[in-house]
């Protein structure tokens, strides 16, 4: 047995020595937090806090025990000249696939109009000035109720422009969109901001919320399995269904999908539930034989199965065509205050498709403390998240310095929940908890992170902590499919592994997603159930994806604790050092030029 927790011991602190590395330079001229064993082993994917107290130190520990980090070596780093993947070759098509199944999905469908349209391309005209309704832009009357009376009489006209003149907008309460077509614009974030202040009863919640109420219609039970990288389900009857429709294809957490990813024990908030995978649109019918056969916007992201209970459902209630625009957001406050409440964040799209988020950016909040903890911080948790949305573009934008970055979703700057085919373009992000994240539930697919910059993640236990680890840009949560972090700039960390236990059984929290032509000094830790790629990174990017060659005994031991659980095969991985030659320099904008020439 000695052996064993010897062994186990070793592997932690290999997985644990680069982070604790980028920790120092993450909490270089800060204000120092706090994380605990418990914590740093939760972040790696294990529950083994106690054996940490009598670790070897990193620098002793060798190479081969485990710590699976690679980076590129001298020979690696000779210029060749510019280079494909094996994977995308110049005559690549979305049905192709490689050496023992591996293939790369077609992300161009991500963003607005799935990319096909300039943002906000059919905007009402009509004007309604903030103003106008008595909103004072000093900074010091609240501007709640007249905000919203604009928000309702652009909702009333059928849409139109909700404008915010230079200054800045105090806003006591929260507010709401809750229709089509309304578009809140500004003259920029340093221009026009929003500062808002209510603290008590926000927890879950957003200061700005864009959605309405949304709903499951009929549903068609799929009559045969239905394929990953096609674009149609077939079903007996079709009575109800027409072009046009909204359907979430989706199946059930049954035990038999469960057993095949080998996540018997940790799923289990979903478990015997019926889950939507894929949000899409109906574009064709086709009921000429049986069963008849519907055709969908975009490609399948994995196979729909009949064994699982497979069905299209009709998706009511999303609201479309609305942006933010040229806005500044602040919500921080005290530093007590801002821990009493959990996952609060300044704007959330619930429910919508087509719509986007651009020029927006947070700014230091008039309430948050000039001094001591949470002195100059933007936000008290949450920046924006995305939920239960589709065709969504966030675009040209900054979240950063959030307050309350302990566990319970807090400090999470960029969030996207069961959400599909959303383009997160040309972003940064700053010292959040996690400042990218994918999180709750199944069904997120077809995701792109596009040029994001993700630096000083820090990850915080409790309020009053003093120190911290590196908080990882990550998947968090429950399978995520096809998803593509393109050209981002990792100044910190970027994970897709088995979380097991940890966030009430994340488990494998990604697969058959990319990490293509990745910069910055970074770790890239890319354990994903089935394949997952890395593919061309900067010299100085750390890059995880070796399983480690271990006994069977050892590998029983570990792989219930350990990130890499149950990721067989071993992530496939090209070009680490000479992502700057990569050619594409981006997967998702040059498959863009091959869909829409």
């Amino acid at each position: 047995m000695a052996h064993r927790i010897a062994f186990l011991l070793l592997f932690v602190v290999g997985c644990a020595a680069c982070e604790s590395k980028q920790a120092a330079g993450a909490l270089a001229g800060q204000d120092a937090s706090d994380v605990s064993s418990a914590d740093i082993v939760a972040d790696l994917g294990g529950d083994a806090a106690a054996l940490l107290d009598t670790a070897t130190p990193a620098d002793a520990i060798d190479a081969d025990a485990g710590a699976d980090t690679q980076s590129a070596s001298d020979a690696e780093l000779v210029d060749l000249g510019s280079w494909r993947s094996e994977l995308y070759g110049e005559h690549w098509s979305p049905d192709w696939s490689g050496p023992e199944g591996r293939f790369l999905h077609d992300f161009s469908y991500a963003g607005y109009e799935n990319g096909a349209s300039p943002l906000g391309v059919h905007r009402a005209e009509a004007v309604f000035d903030v103003t106008d309704f008595a909103a004072s832009p000093g900074g010091v009357l609240d501007a709640t109720e007249a905000i919203q009376a604009a928000i309702d009489a652009a909702t009333s006209a059928g849409g139109g422009t909700v404008y915010f003149a230079p200054g800045l907008y105090r806003v006591d309460g929260r507010l709401f969109v809750r229709a089509s077509n309304i578009i809140l614009k500004g003259d920029g974030p340093e221009a026009s901001r929003i500062h808002f202040t209510r603290v008590n009863a926000m927890s879950h919640t957003a200061h700005l919320t864009i959605g309405a109420a949304r709903e499951m219609g009929a549903s068609f039970v799929l009559a045969g399995d239905a394929i990953s990288r096609t674009s149609f389900v077939e079903v007996a009857d079709v009575s109800g269904l027409a072009v046009g429709d909204d359907v979430a294809l989706g199946w059930q957490i049954s035990d038999a999908f469960i057993e095949e990813h080998r996540m018997e024990g940790t799923w289990g908030a979903f478990n015997g539930t019926w889950q939507p995978f894929f949000r899409r649109t109906v574009v064709a019918i086709d009921d000429t034989s049986s069963p008849a056969r519907v055709h969908l916007d975009v490609p399948l992201r994995y196979d729909a199965r009949v064994r699982d209970q497979a069905s299209l459902r009709i998706e009511l209630g999303l609201i479309e065509q609305c942006g933010v625009e040229g806005l500044g957001f602040a919500n921080a406050t005290g530093w007590e205050e801002a821990w009493s409440q959990n996952q609060v964040h300044a704007l959330f799209m619930d429910g919508v498709k087509d719509c986007w988020i651009q020029n927006v950016a947070s700014f230091a909040s008039p309430s948050a403390p000039e001094h001591g903890p949470g002195a100059g911080a933007h936000l008290q948790s949450g920046g924006i998240l995305l939920r239960h949305a589709k065709r969504v573009t966030v675009a040209d934008s900054s979240m950063a310095l959030p307050q309350h970055r302990g566990v319970g979703g807090n400090g999470y700057l960029f969030e996207v929940r069961q959400s599909n085919e959303v383009l997160f373009r040309d972003l940064v992000a700053r010292a959040g908890r996690h400042n990218f994240i994918q999180n709750w539930g199944f069904g997120t697919s077809g995701v792109v992170w596009l040029r994001a910059h993700s630096l000083q993640g820090r990850a915080l236990p409790s309020r009053d902590a003093t120190i911290s680890l590196v908080g990882h840009s990550e998947f968090h949560h429950s399978l995520a499919m096809a998803n593509l972090i393109d050209s981002c700039l990792v100044e910190d960390g970027w994970s897709a592994v088995n979380r097991h236990k940890e966030s009430s059984g994340a488990g494998h929290t990604a697969t058959e997603s990319v990490f293509w032509n990745t910069r910055g000094a970074g770790i890239v830790r890319s354990f994903q159930a089935g394949h997952g790629y890395v593919i061309g990174t900067a010299p100085e990017t750390i890059v995880r994806t070796e399983l480690p060659e271990i006994s069977a005994e050892q590998r029983e031991l570990l792989e219930p604790i350990s990130p890499w659980g149950y990721s067989l095969p071993g992530d496939w991985t090209e070009g680490l050092g000479r992502g700057d030659a990569l050619v594409p320099a981006s997967l998702y904008e040059d498959q863009l030029r091959r869909r829409l020439p």
